[in-house]
């Protein structure tokens, strides 16, 4: 079986208790933490910044996986990388200079990942990909959890699992948006290999059972055993 794995998306936890809702996930069997930055700029909506991150980093040593919905994007990264994330992904669109960014991250010490929105063409991966450690497939409209998947997604995924197959490079493939129990096996055989899950994970439980997201995690995983 293929070396899956799954983020959990913070944006869909509870925040009253985001200590507890991170190592309950993370108990559970998640692999990274997903976390979402929203500027009410770039996307219509407004999220969490560096000093959240800072505050998460004691409580795991799994990957804290950062997507930014920001724009201008620059200035914002060092401060990411100083507050403990290990992978930080941007939109092409919020950057004047993409190649100049993803240096910049990986200035930082820390692995680049691009985004692309619904519309947005893979023609900015033609001369960036191999620098690339993970490549990011939105298959909602950013801005918003809770959204459906949109099927056009999983020919965007074929499309970009080709090119980094044919760079021979261990580049992550990761999908966002809508993923859930019954299309998770469907997107795995499309060419992701790391899946973010929100509401599908942390709508499963809202008490204080530190095991109430075991079941989900694992239904997640059995979907993906059958790929």
């Amino acid at each position: 079986m293929a070396n899956y794995r799954i983020a959990p998306s913070i944006l869909s936890a509870n925040f009253a208790k985001l200590g507890e809702e991170i190592t309950a996930v993370i108990d559970s069997g998640a692999d990274f933490i997903h976390f979402d930055v929203m500027d009410n700029h770039y996307v219509p909506n407004l999220t969490i910044g560096p000093l959240v991150c800072e505050a998460i980093r004691p409580l795991t040593d799994a990957v804290i996986d950062v997507h930014l919905m920001v724009e201008p994007v620059d200035r914002i990264i060092p401060d990411f990388a100083k507050a403990g994330a290990n992978i930080i992904s941007f939109h092409p669109e919020a950057s004047r200079h993409i190649d100049r960014t993803i240096g910049l991250i990986k200035e930082q010490g820390c692995k680049a990942g691009m985004v692309f929105n619904p519309a947005t063409p893979l023609n900015y991966l033609d001369h960036v990909l191999e620098k690339l450690d993970l490549v990011l497939i939105m298959s909602v409209n950013p801005g918003f959890g809770g959204q459906q998947f949109i099927p056009e997604a999983l020919e965007k995924l074929k499309s970009v699992r080709k090119r980094i197959d044919e760079t021979g490079k261990n580049i992550l493939l990761e999908i966002d948006g809508g993923v859930k129990v019954d299309n998770i096996a469907e997107i795995a055989r499309a060419g992701a290999d790391t899946f973010v899950a929100g509401s599908a994970i942390y709508g499963a439980g809202r008490d204080s059972d530190p095991h109430r997201y075991d079941s989900v995690v694992a239904a997640l995983r059995a979907e993906l055993a059958r790929v």
